[in-house]
């Protein structure tokens, strides 16, 4: 296996948990125009040109690496991808009614249950949940983060309870608890789905390695096409919204400024897909706990939302022992995500570097130099375990088992 570095894959989870937490504050400044409006030009830009742009530089075709496995895998990740995308809508307004840290504390944490246990249990792979030390610590990391929202989620509700009316609007304009649950209940069930369709393509990943794709890049094409099926709600929800609004017209008013709402807007959709973008690039760092990835994308989510929360006066006036639960939240979540990058590194056991000989009683024959170079190649087997290898341009061989364990050579014969 190739660059598995579980700390380092935590690290990008949480710079793609940074970007979800900030991503809807530059639609704060979009002025003179319908909420709806400004939503349909983030969305376009985020979702449809930003991913199809990225492809064009990193994946050499695309739409091979779609049709490379049936008409079943692309109708089930469009389905997954319409799903968040009623959830992303709900998610909007979730924060529209309860704020940045409140919103999210509720929207990720029940996204981040339903997202990070559900598709491995559901794959029929629960078992290596729990399979190794290093596993279960992990899965201790996800559970305590869990923890963390719940606390983080409770001292927003406490909040709440303390905060005058005239102090909740001055924070969230337009604050409403009852409104903000429902959708929160809402976001985070539906948001859930991205997580199915983007670990619901794995053909799709080797397909678009074998064209030479780096791991890093290799999970984009699954990404873009559950992209895809998220801006069908999207675009029947804003057809609605104009129609009733009569807010069609706003893309044609530029006047008083209003041309900077186009980069403003199209900001909040490139910056919200970089958070699945890095899910996607921290993935193969993450050896045979790559399954946490969304977990711990909707936990840092929850911490950095609470922290800008607390920037933008969210908390302002609440009582000593609110705020203390919120620092309890975030320390949880904290110790969580040293947990699990603790857990996935000693998840990831390496054997030594074969001799010849090894590779010879194993069954394994290297490919001819200069066929099907990078991607996978072939398998060997040792005993009841089934070993893939590939081959980079270097004539570099990595082999790995399926479980985190492997190991690599360089060829040194013609």
């Amino acid at each position: 296996m190739i660059g598995v570095n579980p700390v380092a894959g935590t690290c990008v989870f949480l710079l793609g948990g940074m970007a979800a937490a900030l991503y809807l504050l530059p639609l704060r400044a979009v002025k003179g125009w319908s909420y709806e409006s400004g939503w349909l030009v983030s969305v376009l830009a985020g979702w449809l040109v930003f991913p199809l742009a990225f492809d064009a530089f990193v994946v050499p075709d695309l739409f091979a690496v779609i049709a490379g496995d049936g008409l079943w895998t692309f109708v089930r990740t469009i389905a997954f991808g319409a799903l968040w995308g009623v959830g992303a809508l709900c998610w909007a307004l979730m924060v529209r009614y309860l704020g940045v840290g409140l919103g999210l504390a509720v929207g990720a944490g029940l996204c981040a249950a339903a997202g990070t246990l559900l598709p491995p249990v559901l794959a029929g792979d629960a078992a290596s949940l729990v399979a190794t030390s290093g596993a279960r610590t992990v899965l201790g990391g996800v559970f305590g983060s869990l923890v963390g929202i719940v606390l983080v989620g409770a001292a927003g509700r406490m909040k709440e309870n303390e905060m005058s009316p005239e102090a909740k609007r001055e924070a969230v304009k337009e604050y409403d608890f009852r409104k903000g649950i429902a959708t929160a209940v809402i976001a985070g069930f539906a948001s859930a789905g991205i997580n199915f369709g983007l670990q619901g393509a794995p053909a799709w990943e080797s397909a678009a390695l074998a064209q030479g794709v780096r791991p890093a890049w290799a999970g984009m094409p699954v990404l873009t096409v559950t992209l895809w099926g998220g801006l069908i709600p999207q675009f029947v929800w804003v057809l609605v919204q104009h129609r009733r609004n009569r807010s069609a017209g706003d893309y044609l008013d530029v006047s008083g400024g209003r041309v900077a709402n186009y980069p403003l807007a199209a900001s909040v959709g490139i910056v919200g897909v970089m958070q699945f973008v890095l899910q996607k690039v921290g993935e193969p760092m993450m050896g045979p706990v790559r399954y946490i990835s969304f977990g711990v994308l909707m936990a840092s989510a929850i911490f950095f939302s609470s922290v800008v929360g607390a920037a933008l006066g969210e908390w302002k006036g609440t009582s000593r022992r609110t705020r203390g639960a919120l620092l309890l939240g975030l320390a949880v979540l904290l110790a969580s995500f040293a947990a699990i990058s603790r857990g996935g590194k000693s998840a990831v056991h390496r054997c030594p570097q074969p001799s010849p000989a090894d590779l010879s009683r194993a069954g394994f024959e290297l490919p001819s130099r200069g066929s099907n170079a990078g991607g996978t190649i072939g398998r060997f087997s040792t005993g009841e375990v089934k070993h893939e290898y590939e081959r980079d341009a270097h004539e570099n061989v990595s082999f790995d088992d399926g479980r985190g364990r492997g190991g690599s050579f360089v060829r040194r014969s013609a």
